[in-house]
């Protein structure tokens, strides 16, 4: 089949005789245009950082927040068409509210994570509507001291009326990454944006899944992973934003926050560093290979 829509991209409620949601497929093509985003899961918190690429001289500095926050002790960040962000999380927000409303709790990261698949999902279904142009990335710090609800009103505690399960650890940081399909997946490390491969390929090398690093540390490589996937696209100056929601014993107390400014431009430092001692790493094997390759000439 073609990769041309042939008028099966005119609507959106509409598949290709091979399965396609045209329209959906192009709002990917809008993430992947948009700045890079990611999101760091440690051991004692959750890490969001993206990339704001400066598209003026007369930008205000720390102004156009891209990172927001949806309730106390959770935040979000997303890739693509910025005013379809701010709708994401004026939702998100309004599920956060509507929960504690019904609940008298603080909703988890994955009721949030799944109630906002559903909206994305539902825009997707009609021809009136067109899908959201952007992946957003959802972390947060759920409490490890209630109990969670299956999301039915009056149906109580999803794991039953005898209270907590034997020796089953609820709570604790929460990450998932949720795309214009609506499907969303839980991550412990999770990047979207333009240099989204580049992005996962440093995460890859951390070893996330293994729990070990601190929240700290955290900081340090998600400074470092915006810095080397911006190095495709250095040619355009960029503001590195990031936010942390750390454990009730951490410096946030389990509420999202702004990175403090001093730990934020120490971990920037590193990060140039890091990068600044790659670039000189690839010039000396140039140098390197340069005689080797006079050699065979000569030969």
């Amino acid at each position: 089949m073609t990769s041309i829509g042939t008028g099966y991209d005119l609507t959106n409620s509409v598949f290709s005789p091979d399965g396609r949601n045209f329209q959906v497929e192009y709002a990917v093509k809008a993430v992947e245009n948009g700045g890079t985003s990611i999101g760091i899961r440690c051991k004692d918190g959750v890490v969001l950082a993206c990339e704001k690429v400066i598209t003026s001289k007369l930008l205000k500095a720390g102004a156009n927040k891209r990172i927001a926050t949806i309730d106390r002790h959770m935040g979000a960040v997303s890739s693509g068409l910025v005013p379809d962000g701010r709708h994401f999380t004026s939702r998100a927000r309004e599920e956060a509210a509507s929960w504690r409303k019904v609940y008298k709790s603080p909703i988890t990261t994955a009721d949030l994570a799944g109630r906002m698949g559903g909206y994305m999902q539902a825009y997707t279904l009609y021809s009136s509507v067109r899908p959201f142009g952007v992946t957003a990335i959802v972390a947060g710090w759920d409490s490890e001291l209630e109990l969670p609800v299956d999301g039915q009103v009056g149906s109580g505690p999803s794991i039953g009326s005898g209270g907590k399960a034997k020796d089953k650890k609820y709570g604790g940081p929460g990450l998932y990454m949720i795309e214009p399909s609506g499907i969303y997946w839980g991550y412990y490390g999770a990047a979207t944006g333009k240099g989204r491969q580049t992005a996962k390929a440093e995460m890859e090398k951390l070893n996330l899944a293994e729990g070990k690093m601190s929240l700290l540390d955290g900081v340090k490589e998600a400074a470092k992973i915006i810095y080397v996937a911006h190095a495709d696209n250095k040619d355009k100056e960029f503001e590195l934003e990031m936010t942390w929601i750390s454990n009730l014993e951490g410096p946030t107390k389990g509420r999202h926050q702004e990175v403090p400014k001093e730990l934020l431009e120490d971990a920037e430092k590193l990060a140039k560093k890091a990068l600044d001692g790659d670039d000189d790493d690839e010039e000396e094997t140039k140098d390197e290979n340069k005689p080797a390759e006079a050699d065979k000439m000569e030969e």
